[in-house]
């Protein structure tokens, strides 16, 4: 694996690569005494497979264009039409004439959730250094800066390399499905593999090739009855009612239109006030603690595959493909079940990827399977089984908490569980879906996005604040979290976890900050990291270079853009002790 960056300027070129298996790096750099090595720079480049962060955006045709023969001001030239225009590189290369390089490549910028920059990704993988480009884009280059450019551009491999180690997974599963169906696919996001394999599968049936489907502006369509739901409630029937009357609208985003009296009405069912929207159901609840004992269960009701099961259910399919879809579809649904069952755990993450990828698609105008009636179909309706299912739990006396999406948290005595199965088993005969059970020592609700869960073998689950660190979330002083749930899962006193920690990265922020941040003069970049120290006055906060506003929480806190070799003696643990107990009384303990 080779991972490769460029860096350009009006008088400077530069691509650096560096080999993954040795660390070796090496530099190529265009300016007005040199001239690019192209034979040199070729026998890397076909020797190795190129891994680049949004290389086929930017430094694939810049690549190509000075191996090309392109000079600094052309290079200067291409690259500011495509990071100033914002539209894809390919239609900014319709006015040159050269050919990209074939190359075998895999880019990063789809694969890695979250669709962020390479500095927050760095961040959120804790490298050791965060860096932004340390000469303005339109500067002129001495030869002294070329020193500290190439230092920059090392930065970016070392951080590029983090990355694809981290997605190391899913690249390996991206290539065996590429050999699968003998397309690329290792630079495809989740959904861009699930439409190309489903377009493939649905072409090859009908012969035919599919484009998107383009809806007249402020298009209108109907929800339809999907003939499975019923209530008992006098309310939530006028709601239903209320819902197949109306007539969505499509926005010129592509995005269908939440209308106001939908988003405005609050549904309460029991103690439980639920709020409908174009993306999913959700529960108003807030500050609240329930706990299992030895008179009441605590368990969570989900819905297994619950889009992809409405889709088939209610045989949704885009116009344009029609019956050969759901063949598709179902095909790939079944064959992901057989998989799983027979313990191929590979080709069974191939098919949930195109399952649960697809989905997305019918939002996006810019795809073959973009079909906004269809997503308000499936979401609604997701939606109305859901208020259906809480209905016949209050009524049979348990008491639902919380719902999102795909599930309900539910708390009622333990007399009342062998009745809240038969609810849950009929609801599935009723709808066709299948829940999944799993109980909890305790739950602690922030509000609907931000709860955590301590299941029965001690292990917790977390939304929001108390997921854990990953891609696709920014640190944000994960340490609090932290002991708020070890002290609900193992009883471990808040003060003891934090105090014991001796991980600096349990306690950073990360945030990015447009325009740039300063601290006490000190440029530090649009992607920061800092922590709250105790030899930082309260009064003092990293602020925006463009209007000196603070960055939200960074008050008292001081900068941390390269990792130290130990764990700062200045660390602000009662200010993080303080957080952890705010928060446990936040989820109402």
């Amino acid at each position: 694996m080779l991972i490769l960056d460029t860096e350009c300027f009006s008088d400077y070129w530069l691509v650096s690569m560096l080999k993954l298996e040795t660390g070796k790096i090496r530099h190529f750099e265009l300016h007005d005494s040199s001239k690019l090595d192209t034979k040199l720079i070729s026998g890397f480049l076909n020797a190795d497979t190129i891994v680049t962060f949004n290389g086929n955006n930017y430094d694939v045709p810049l690549l190509s264009a000075a191996m090309a023969g392109y000079n600094n001001a052309q290079l200067k030239a291409l690259s500011d039409s495509i990071i100033g225009s914002k539209l894809p590189s390919w239609s900014i290369l319709k006015n040159h004439k050269f050919a990209l390089l074939k190359l075998d490549h895999i880019d990063l910028f789809d694969v890695a959730i979250g669709q962020s920059s390479l500095k927050i990704y760095g961040g959120r993988l804790h490298a050791p250094k965060m860096q932004d480009l340390p000469i303005g884009p339109s500067a002129s280059i001495p030869a002294s800066d070329r020193p500290m450019l190439r230092e920059y551009c090392e930065n970016d491999l070392h951080t590029t390399a983090l990355l694809f180690n981290a997605l190391r997974p899913q690249i390996d599963l991206r290539a065996k499905m590429s050999v699968q169906y003998g397309m690329d696919l290792r630079s495809k996001s989740d959904a861009q593999i699930a439409e190309k394999i489903i377009l493939d599968g649905v072409s090859r049936v009908t012969g035919d090739q599919y484009s998107k489907t383009v809806y007249a502006d402020n298009a209108t369509f109907q929800y339809i009855d999907p003939q499975i739901v019923t209530f008992k409630q006098g309310t939530l029937n006028e709601i239903f009612a209320k819902i197949l009357e109306h007539r969505f609208t499509l926005g010129g985003n592509g995005a269908v239109c939440m209308p106001d009296w939908l988003r405005d009405t609050k549904i309460k069912i029991g103690d439980t006030e639920y709020q409908m929207g174009i993306g999913g159901l959700h529960s108003c609840e807030t500050s609240k603690y329930f706990c299992s004992d030895k008179d009441y269960a605590l368990f969570d009701l989900d819905v297994s595959s619950y889009y992809p099961s409405i889709i088939l259910q209610q045989c949704l399919a885009p116009k344009s493909m029609g019956a050969p879809f759901l063949t598709v579809y179902q095909g790939i649904v079944t064959r992901r079940l057989a998989a799983k069952k027979s313990g191929d755990t590979v080709t069974a993450d191939v098919l949930k990827i195109a399952v649960n990828g697809s989905f997305g698609k019918l939002g996006s105008k810019y795809s073959a399977l973009f079909a906004p009636e269809l997503l308000i179909q499936t979401t609604i309706t997701g939606q109305l089984c859901l208020l259906m299912l809480i209905e016949r739990l209050e009524d049979a006396g348990a008491r639902v908490v919380s719902a999102n999406t795909d599930g309900v948290v539910i708390y009622c005595r333990h007399g009342l569980e062998h009745k809240c199965k038969e609810v849950a088993f009929d609801w599935e005969l009723d709808t066709s879906f299948t829940l999944e059970r799993t109980d909890y020592k305790s739950i602690g609700i922030r509000d609907v996005n931000n709860y955590v869960a301590v299941k029965q073998d001690g292990k917790t689950k977390g939304k929001g604040v108390f997921a854990p660190a990953s891609l696709a979330k920014n640190p944000d002083r994960q340490i609090v979290a932290t002991a708020v749930a070890q002290l609900l899962a193992k009883g471990t006193p808040i003060e003891k976890t934090i105090n014991a920690c001796k991980d600096i990265n349990e306690f950073v922020t990360i945030r990015r900050v447009q325009g740039g941040a300063v601290w006490r003069e000190e440029t530090l970049g649009k992607a920061v990291r800092f922590y709250h120290s105790n030899a930082v006055h309260a009064d003092q906060y990293i602020h925006y270079a463009t209007n000196s506003n603070r960055v939200p929480n960074s008050a008292g806190t001081r900068p941390l853009m390269q990792l130290p070799a130990e764990f700062p003696a200045d660390v602000h643990h009662a200010y993080y002790i303080a957080e952890a107990k705010k928060l446990l009384g936040e989820i109402g303990c």
